[in-house]
């Protein structure tokens, strides 16, 4: 007897993605789309005993970084290990498209820069079997995917591409320069690009220290691309900016979506200088919004933090010019020199002498930095910093550090919330996540692979926002849901997935969430010439699916790579 089904979801707490309240109900799956929600009476040639646990939408991560790894990897890890089953890369302005060859090596040292992925991984990596950005979607789509990905145009890429040297020197565009880039950008949206990003942060920089080529582009310059994205009749803007002359920013901001009719959306994080500025941010949202325009912020609910380590980017020490004499030594030979009396003495003696705010400041700041735990604590208590434990201890705060970094064989780690904990609690991520302007974002999966470990957002908003959180009010498991399917799927053109209702596509998961948590990151050297990535675990995922096949098991794959390129938006069954 034939199935009357590819597949089917049996007897889960079904929640909707589209807010609605969980309920019993059997999800029948035929051709890779949702064919029935309910009590399903035919059979399935492949059947899923849902019972106990909840069944969601798979989530859409809009703010991703793996324009590299997507080149050479199948699996697009660690997001998919979170429940993700489309994410959008191409974010910050940064990217590898388009690109003549004499660039390739500009567009890696900011990435290398920006996004803190290491130049031996991208030059082994990277096939560069691509110029234009339509050849570079046609090289992704040539690989098969363990979830869906979308791509957007990177400024940077494009400003070298359309103007050399000129470009990555900051030079002002001409009018020839700019009537180039919007045609490009026409031609990437048309090509299938959900759209443009750009940076204007001086935290921006390329690997060698040069600020990143966008920083000062003229308003003419990022008017006439967001026209160019205009003239496709799709796709939407993204950008990052320090916001130092907040009103000429938003002029211009304001400029480029009323022009161009397409919607655009902020990078907001809390900052430690200005920790009440993301309200006048908001504000300005607002007005742009009252005014018939389309803007958002994308927002995220749990800290921007840094991990330090032995074997990271950074740590305590790394900006000591006594640290630098080990800095390349494999783990093992770090700590045979830690374990020397002298040196170890020395060290903490010292004091940062590099340069920057990273030297001057976060080194040094002990009652920024906790010990992450297991599980990992992302609300930590300020008596809980490793500067108030030294205290209790009267003991130095370095050595306090130090020791924690060296347990468990020299794989400790060490959490600084670098963005939104100002005020040593979440309470403006929850305010900045409520906030009808909003959307989820900035996890930057696939980038800061020896810093930041972020992909697994969605899991935080599942455990810490709807079950965990003691210090302040939860939020409710639907709404959590909404926020990282429809919504973020919506904020980026892609209505065909994120709801689990009759037509829509089958991207499904299906969750233990009594038992769903995080692990600690952990450190592998898999990434191309051996390159060392920061990655994180989820407990709980039972099942992830895909158009309709089955991607992960218990959190592992089980072999099935139906992800595909994401062309353009994509229309509501």
């Amino acid at each position: 007897m034939t199935p009357d089904f590819d597949l089917v979801v049996r007897g889960g707490t079904v929640f909707d993605g589209l807010g609605g309240e969980g309920c019993e109900a059997d999800v029948a799956v035929r051709d890779g789309k949702i064919a029935a929600v309910g009590k399903v009476s035919g059979a399935g040639l492949e059947e899923i005993d849902a019972r106990g646990k909840i069944v969601t939408p798979g989530f859409v991560d809009i703010h991703t970084h793996y324009d590299g790894q997507a080149t050479w990897a199948n699996h697009l890890t660690p997001s998919s290990w979170h429940g993700v089953t489309t994410a959008v890369m191409g974010n910050c302005g940064v990217g590898f498209a388009p690109c003549r060859p004499e660039d390739h090596d500009e567009l890696i040292r900011l990435m290398e820069g920006v996004e803190d992925i290491p130049a031996p991984v991208l030059a082994e990596g990277l096939k560069w079997n691509w110029v234009s950005f339509p050849d570079y979607l046609d090289a992704i789509e040539a690989i098969p995917h363990d979830i869906d990905i979308g791509a957007q145009l990177p400024h940077a890429a494009l400003r070298v591409y359309a103007m050399g040297d000129r470009g990555a020197n900051r030079e002002p565009a001409t009018p020839d320069d700019i009537a180039m880039m919007a045609r490009l950008a026409e031609e990437a949206i048309s090509a299938g690009a959900l759209g443009f990003t750009t940076s204007r942060t001086l935290n921006h920089r390329t690997s060698d220290g040069r600020k990143t080529p966008t920083l000062t582009a003229e308003r003419e310059e990022l008017v006439g691309i967001a026209n160019g994205v205009g003239r496709a009749r799709q796709g939407v803007l993204q950008v990052i900016s320090d916001l130092f002359d907040r009103e000429d920013e938003f002029a211009t901001f304001r400029r480029m979506a009323k022009e161009s009719g397409r919607p655009l959306s902020i990078s907001l994080v809390q900052t430690e200088m200005e920790p009440k500025a993301w309200r006048d941010v908001l504000g300005e949202i607002e007005r742009a919004n009252a005014s018939g325009l389309t803007m958002r912020a994308q927002v995220c609910g749990r800290p921007v933090g840094m991990l330090f380590g032995l074997e990271l980017t950074h740590n305590p020490f790394s900006a000591h010019a006594l640290w630098q004499e080990i800095a390349d030594l494999p783990l093992s030979g770090k700590l045979a020199r830690l374990s020397d009396a002298t040196f170890r003495s020395r060290l903490l003696a010292a004091r940062p002498e590099g340069r920057g705010p990273f030297a001057k400041i976060y080194f040094v700041t002990f009652d920024k930095m906790f010990v992450l735990g297991d599980p990992p604590n992302y609300e930590p208590l300020q008596e809980n910093s490793i500067g108030a434990q030294a205290r209790r201890r009267g003991m130095d705060p370095a050595l306090l550090a130090l020791e924690h970094m060296e347990s468990g064989g020299g794989k400790g780690l060490i959490y600084y919330p670098l963005a939104n904990y100002a005020e040593g609690w979440l309470e403006p991520s929850l305010e900045m996540m409520k906030h009808p302007d909003t959307v989820m974002g900035l996890s930057d999966g696939g980038a800061h692979v020896g810093t930041i470990c972020d992909a697994s957002f969605p899991t935080t908003m599942l455990t810490h926002w709807t079950r965990d959180r003691s210090r302040g009010p939860k939020l409710p498991l639907p709404w959590a849901i909404q926020a990282y399917s429809s919504e973020a799927a919506r904020a980026v053109g892609l209505r065909d997935r994120g709801v689990l209702k009759v037509g829509y596509r089958a991207d499904i998961n299906v969750i233990d969430y009594d038992r769903l948590s995080l692990c600690p990151p952990e450190i592998r050297f898999d990434l191309p010439a051996g390159g060392r990535r920061l990655l994180q675990r989820a407990e709980g995922y039972d099942v992830t699916i895909l158009a309709g096949q089955v991607t992960y098991r218990s959190g592992k794959s089980t072999g099935a790579l139906p992800g595909r390129l994401v062309r353009g938006e994509q229309a509501a069954p």
